[in-house]
């Protein structure tokens, strides 16, 4: 037997596709098939299996589970939950590694998998590799066993196993993702008072798309912030690897921000230690870090790739802008939402001030958003490296670590080739509106000079 994956679903961080139509439950099938045959390869005879909360995910586990058996793997079903929870059972369980459906912070007719061998991701060539391995039909064969494992008890009390402290009252939306039961079972063991939204798992998604970088999503959660006088809301994605907060003023406290106050209390306790975030953070960031005293590193956008970093360079915390966040000290190093959250209730508690006037004390930049721009696929790498070749020769300060990311007497702009879309995603940070809107020029100009004029509507 062989197999051959619609190509667009074979992305760089994970697998990912429209339910139906580029990813069925036969691709769930071979991809259990393909990665038993890479896990059997290095002696791993037992994986973890977790799912979202997506309508089509218990079928999607099911076929999965039928190609990882069939080929002489043994499962151990975690169920439903967040994917850090499956993260999670990785490292508590007799297992050699994990697959989690989910469709992450996509629209609710995607699916897909995020996959765990080793003790590392599964990401880039080695996705290709498993398109390769199915196109072959080289596929060990075998009779697996399926057991299951509950394991959400004990992940919740891991999140809170050595928590330090900090009563507040707090709102949370779970955007009717999978991280809503442990949320429920989790704020009953913080102090504080606590106000949930959305915690009833819905993979129609009903109240609001779970993807709290985009502002809009965070409406509910302002609302219930200001309508009860709360001290602040936190937010999660479909999948509970993304957080997103605000402030008692209702005012959204990004990535790069939490990671500012994260910081602190990480150095605190490892001095001069390297904190690592993706090229799209604030420079107010990296100024922060190298402050407290700590090594600030700017490395690529991608989880997968953060943590493949933070292996490397043994640095205890990592951050993106998407709001992944990664804690080594005192957690796993993987990206959890909800380990976040209680990081953060710490973090306010330890500075004895509230996370509002914590917010006011950051330096008061002006940004973009992230702004996207379809692109042929053909031309998305290439137009960055045109653009870097231009701005090299004409002797800008550039950082070329993850596409252009330009410094000037303004501030910084960023042109970076999205690994999942065939978009550019721009971005720039300014001390004012003038700065940015000379910036933002500078990014169109050379777009235009690669014959890719933006679109300003895509603003």
């Amino acid at each position: 037997m062989t197999h051959t994956f619609h190509p667009s679903i074979l992305r760089e961080y994970d697998i990912r596709g429209i339910v139906g139509s580029t990813l069925t439950e036969k691709d769930a099938y071979a991809l259990g098939r393909s990665y038993a045959a890479l896990a059997v390869n290095e002696g791993v005879r037992s994986v973890a299996v977790g799912r979202d909360g997506r309508i089509h995910s218990p079928m999607l586990e099911k076929a999965l589970i039928e190609g990882l058996t069939e080929g002489d793997i043994d499962v151990v079903r975690i169920g439903m939950g967040p994917s850090p929870m499956l993260y999670y059972a990785t490292h508590e369980l007799d297992v050699g590694g994990g697959v989690q459906v989910t469709g992450s912070h996509n629209p609710g007719d995607y699916n897909g998998f995020k996959m765990l061998l080793n003790g590392r991701s599964v990401f880039g060539e080695e996705i290709q590799k498993l398109g390769r391995i199915a196109a072959g039909g080289e596929w060990p064969e075998g009779h697996g066993l399926a057991t299951d494992s509950d394991v959400l008890d004990s992940y919740v009390n891991r999140l809170v196993g050595d928590f330090q402290g900090g009563s507040f009252r707090i709102g949370w939306d779970a955007g009717n993702g999978a991280a809503g039961p442990a949320v429920e079972k989790l704020v009953r063991k913080l102090p504080g008072e606590h106000f949930t939204l959305f915690t009833e798992v819905d993979g129609s998604f009903p109240n609001h798309h779970p993807d709290p970088t985009v502002e809009k999503n965070l409406a509910h959660l302002k609302e219930l912030v200001l309508a009860n006088h709360l001290d602040f809301g936190i937010a999660f994605d479909g999948d509970g690897d993304r957080i997103g907060a605000v402030d008692g003023r209702g005012r959204v406290i990004w990535g790069d921000q939490l990671m500012m106050l994260f910081a602190g209390p990480v150095l605190n306790e490892n001095p001069g230690a390297t904190i690592i975030a993706d090229v799209k953070a604030s420079q107010a960031l990296f100024d922060r870090i190298s402050d407290l005293g700590g090594q600030p590193l700017m490395w690529k956008t991608g989880h997968s790739l953060i943590k493949s970093k933070m292996k490397e360079t043994g640095a205890p915390l990592a951050g993106e802008m998407s709001g992944h966040i990664f804690f080594k000290h005192r957690w796993y190093g993987f990206d959890d939402a909800l380990y976040a959250a209680v990081r953060l209730i710490e973090a306010v508690a330890r500075s004895g001030e509230s996370l509002t006037s914590l917010v006011d004390q950051m330096p008061q930049t002006v940004a973009t958003p992230e702004m996207r721009f379809p692109v042929d696929a053909s031309r998305k790498f290439a137009i960055v490296q045109e653009v870097l070749q231009r701005l090299n020769a004409s002797g800008h300060r550039v950082d070329s670590t993850d596409g252009a990311r330009v410094m000037t007497s303004d501030g910084w702009w960023l042109l970076r080739a999205s690994n999942t879309q065939d978009v550019l995603v721009a971005r720039a940070e300014s001390k004012d509106d003038a700065g940015l809107a000379r910036l933002v020029a500078e990014i169109d100009q050379q777009l235009a000079l690669s014959g890719a004029a933006r679109n300003h509507a895509e603003h």
